[in-house]
């Protein structure tokens, strides 16, 4: 379930009836309406239709029916143009919406922020790690020693790609997760990309997302955006390389030693994220299909129903990945790392989490 870095007759309306006319066909009236006026006076030739100079011949209607006339002729032209100048525009704008090729990372609306960012207890209690929606746990390792980055530890480590949508999935059950230690800084969402499986996948992004919080360092890193290389299908503009001190983590717990599902190519699956080199989460914990159609605000105004199943996946994830920073920080905080939920996940992975 992971992105490897080596790597859409009849009917209709009849037309009006015309009047009487008073008589006259409307051929006849045609016909009159269009002759021209002979000029009056002397000389000059047979009554002919040439006006008198200086002077030109006004039709039978008058001339002040000559200018509504044109002004009306013109003023129908002048609202055409508009009409179809609107249309065009419309269109125009609607088509390159339609046919962006990628979903622009923006600022995170305050509600959706407000959603993911303050779940119930009593919802992350009520689901624990019960799922309709199947929950890979992740791998626990032991004897290692712990995490630092930037100097500080105990720490959690998060690689990825904005395109991949099994990242997507992941980065709702990691902003929820971490929520719970710290507050979120520059939070921005996005969706993955739009021809990969699972493609618009509704998520976050991390680039540029800082978590404050005094028991765990955070590290996000999205390799690559979610916007195609031109001519190269598949391929995505490069973001953001890990420092050499997050490559070496990389490079050492992806690997098969650490990893039974490791890539045997020697790239590091999307997405991965090590949680004080002590809990691994490699690929998605749960299928991004469940997210399919559903917006930002579909998928966090539901965060606080424990029988939405989509709800159910992500938290479950939650609190697996809960109770593996309650195991690094040693039981904080308290108030978290004692709830029944977090307890739940820390049991079925077999670790301490207060």
């Amino acid at each position: 379930m992971a992105d490897n870095v080596q790597n859409p007759g009849t009917g209709g309306n009849k037309p009006k009836p015309t009047g009487s006319g008073g008589g006259q066909s409307a051929k006849d009236r045609s016909r009159a309406a269009s002759r021209p006026v002979a000029a009056k006076g002397s000389g000059g030739g047979k009554g002919g239709n040439t006006p008198r100079p200086g002077r030109p011949a006004a039709p039978s209607g008058g001339p002040k029916n000559s200018q509504r006339g044109v002004f009306l002729a013109w003023g129908a032209v002048a609202l055409v143009i508009i009409v179809i100048a609107v249309l065009f525009i419309v269109k125009a704008t609607s088509t390159s919406t339609q046919n962006l090729s990628y979903t622009p990372v923006t600022a995170a609306p305050a509600q959706v922020v407000k959603d993911v960012t303050t779940v119930p207890l009593s919802t992350w209690n009520k689901v624990g790690v019960t799922s309709q929606i199947p929950v890979a746990k992740p791998t626990v390792l032991s004897g290692q020693p712990p995490m630092t980055i930037n100097r500080k530890s105990p720490a959690m480590l998060y690689y990825g790609a904005e395109y991949c949508p099994y990242c997507a999935a992941e980065r709702w059950a990691m902003t929820t997760a971490l929520a719970r230690f710290g507050t979120w800084n520059n939070l921005q969402i996005t969706a993955s990309s739009h021809t990969d499986v699972d493609a618009k996948t509704s998520t976050f992004s991390f680039h540029g997302a800082t978590l404050d919080s005094p028991y765990i360092t955070f590290q996000g890193v999205e390799q690559y955006t979610n916007i195609p290389v031109a001519g190269s299908p598949n391929r995505y503009t490069n973001l953001q390389n890990p420092t050499k001190q997050e490559a070496s983590i990389l490079t050492k717990y992806s690997s098969s030693k650490f990893l039974p599902n490791a890539s045997t190519s020697g790239g590091i699956s999307f997405p991965f994220v090590d949680i004080n080199n002590s809990v691994l989460f490699s690929g998605a914990s749960y299928d991004p299909q469940i997210l399919a159609n559903l917006s930002w605000t579909d998928i966090s105004s539901g965060l606080s129903d424990p029988t939405n199943p989509v709800t159910q996946a992500i938290l479950a994830t939650g609190n697996y990945m809960s109770a593996a920073i309650c195991h690094a920080t040693k039981g904080q905080p308290g108030s978290v790392c004692t709830s029944s939920g977090v307890q739940a996940a820390a049991k079925a992975l077999g670790i301490s989490a207060s």
